[in-house]
């Protein structure tokens, strides 16, 4: 497909990058909505194999959290290649590009399980973060211009309801098939060959729900493909300076874009230790399986809230809902930190409701008129999603330094801090 650039008038040399007309593609935002549904429901699968190969490889926090750390490491590499990708070849064969990607992530678990090497499950998820990258600088942007620019907040935040269905229906499934395999052994009581034939026979269960979403990949991007000439009137303009890095220089942006790393940063960070928080007797002494199984009401909490904020945001201002929710968050923290039993583990799990209009809203106040340069503005932002790598691994040192998880939880609080300060700063609209 062929892209125009965002050509000027002859009587306006310099055109109003927020006055882009939206895309024209009836019928499209359902295929986004289940882009952001598969996207959801493959990242939260990470707070489930942490614990798993936790326990296989018999890792601390730190060495855990690497598998957070090597995720989101592909939005730090893959972000403005993939949005320069997408400029270049379209938002639909963009999608398809991502698909196909995250379909190789998939099968790499394959020999990762057969020898049983924690690297290679690294780097598989390495490359299926860097397709998930792909797809979202095709999504984030794409929802937001299938419509008028009045209510982006709203369109996005109803379509990351959709990340989160997904977030809430994998871990679910995920849990009962991969952590409800673990064997009556633990890793730590092995050696030698035997250690190596368990760790094999037990990561068998990751390979096959890897193997059962390529396929189910491999039919999305078929489906997408036919309908790649589906877009009207789609156009991005050239980037100036290094893939599109000039934006961070307008205050709104850049403080934005810091936002979303604090944000995936802690959100992350809390998914990832759900399963190690709940397990203890000062909490809730869970098993790991049934803990596992709890995964989903910190992701359902964000589902909720998101189809609640998509209609909260058309009355309110996104800005001033932002500062509320990140106070919440704070708040739950306290709570959670400074009891004990059930109310110290469903404290914890709520925040995920506090975190359900976080990101789209993030997103949006930080791209308001971005126009055609928006997929230069999401590839940008899909850089900051980086911070789902470093602010994990930070958590686990402290956790590990500290061998305390109620202290490592300062970090991802000090980033709801500063979230809300943003919402404040940004709570009315941008200029021109």
């Amino acid at each position: 497909m062929a892209l125009a650039p965002d050509v000027a008038s002859s009587s306006d040399p310099h055109p109003v990058e927020g006055d882009a007309e939206p895309i024209r593609a009836p019928g499209l935002q359902g295929f986004v909505f289940a882009l952001f549904l598969i996207f959801g429901g493959i990242t939260s699968l990470n707070d489930v194999i942490i614990p798993k190969l936790k326990e296989l490889f018999t890792l601390n926090y730190t060495q855990a959290m690497l598998v957070q750390f090597c995720f989101f490491t592909a939005y730090l590499v893959i972000g403005i290649p993939g949005a320069k990708l997408v400029k270049k070849i379209g938002y639909m064969r963009g999608a398809v590009a991502g698909l196909l990607i995250m379909m190789t992530g998939c099968l790499l678990f394959i020999p990762a399980s057969q020898t049983a090497t924690y690297a290679l499950f690294l780097f598989a998820l390495f490359v299926l973060a860097s397709g998930v990258v792909v797809v979202q600088v095709v999504a984030n942007p794409l929802i937001s211009l299938l419509g008028p620019q009045a209510t982006a907040h709203s369109r996005l935040t109803f379509a990351q309801a959709f990340n989160s269905l997904g977030t809430t229906i994998f871990p679910i499934a995920g849990a009962a098939l991969i952590l409800g395999s673990l064997a009556d052994l633990s890793a730590s009581e092995l050696t030698g060959a035997a250690l190596s034939e368990y760790r094999i026979a037990e990561s068998g269960a990751i390979m096959g729900g890897y193997i059962a979403i390529a396929v189910m990949l491999a039919i999305v991007a078929t489906v997408v493909w036919i309908f790649r000439d589906k877009l009207q009137g789609e156009r991005h303009e050239p980037s100036t300076g290094l893939g599109g890095l000039d934006l961070v220089k307008r205050k709104r942006f850049g403080f934005g874009a810091l936002c979303i790393f604090l944000y995936v940063g802690a959100e992350v960070s809390i998914g990832s230790l759900i399963v190690s928080y709940l397990e203890q007797p000062g909490v809730m002494g869970l098993t790991q399986a049934k803990a596992g199984s709890l995964i989903f009401l910190y992701w359902g909490g964000a589902m909720i809230g998101r189809f609640i904020g998509s209609a909260v945001l058309r009355v309110l201002s996104p800005g001033k809902v932002l500062a509320f929710v990140a106070l919440g968050a704070i708040t739950l923290l306290l709570i959670s930190t400074n009891t004990s039993g059930v109310v110290s583990g469903y404290s914890l799990l709520a925040i995920g409701l506090m975190n359900s209009i976080m990101f789209p809203t993030i997103f949006s106040l930080a791209c308001e008129k971005l126009g055609s340069r928006a997929a230069d503005g999401s590839g940008i932002i899909n850089v900051a999603i980086f911070g789902g790598a470093v602010v994990p691994l930070l958590t686990g040192v402290v956790a590990d330094t500290s061998g305390s998880l109620y202290l490592a939880l300062v970090i991802p609080a000090i980033c709801y801090a500063v979230i809300a300060s943003f919402g404040w700063y940004a709570r009315t609209p941008a200029a021109a």
